[in-house]
């Protein structure tokens, strides 16, 4: 782009960019219309894509102008197929999981479920559990921990291990 004439001398030269409109708008929406379908609200993309001409006039020559505008108008596009797949993928997720709150039987291993954790929780000796819970709820490390407690980094980690084997074995389906 050394030699490139900007497409407009002064921001204010309104005729090339008029030209420009006249030329490519119908086009620009036809090809838009064409690939993705009216959706995508094709003259929107084609609004977006001369307002982004307008605002970069000075970086762009009338011969790219064409493939500008295209190049914009088909990546807004993309982009807005892209956001919706997004959404749509959140609010599938979103249901899957409110789904599973509202049955009942999800409730009810839920609640057994609970049972058993805390029942195991509690057949754990005082410093398994004291240092599970630590690193766990509290999400401490375990060179945290062993400063807390007055003790070596690799007790820490022998009881947490152990502290999840244990757990492990008194909860079944883990």
């Amino acid at each position: 782009m050394k030699n490139a004439k900007p497409l407009f001398e002064n921001t204010y030269e309104k005729t090339v960019f008029s030209k420009l409109h006249e030329r490519y708008a119908k086009d620009l929406h036809d090809f838009i219309y064409y690939k993705f379908g009216e959706q995508y609200n094709p003259k929107d993309k084609v609004q977006e894509a001369f307002m982004r001409l307008w605002e970069n006039c000075k970086k762009i020559s009338p011969e790219k102008a064409k493939s500008y505008l295209f190049s914009v108008a088909n990546n807004t596009t993309l982009n807005t197929i892209k956001h919706r797949k997004v959404v749509l993928k959140y609010e599938s997720n979103a249901s899957k999981n409110n789904s599973n709150i509202q049955d009942p039987q999800f409730l009810l291993e839920e609640k057994e479920y609970l049972n058993k954790y805390q029942k195991a929780l509690s057949n754990l000796t005082e410093e398994k559990r004291v240092a599970f819970m630590l690193n766990r709820v509290e999400g401490k490390k375990h060179k945290e921990i062993a400063e807390l407690l007055g003790i070596s980094r690799k007790a820490v980690e022998k009881r947490i291990y152990s502290a999840l084997k244990q757990l492990r074995r008194d909860i079944d389906g883990i």
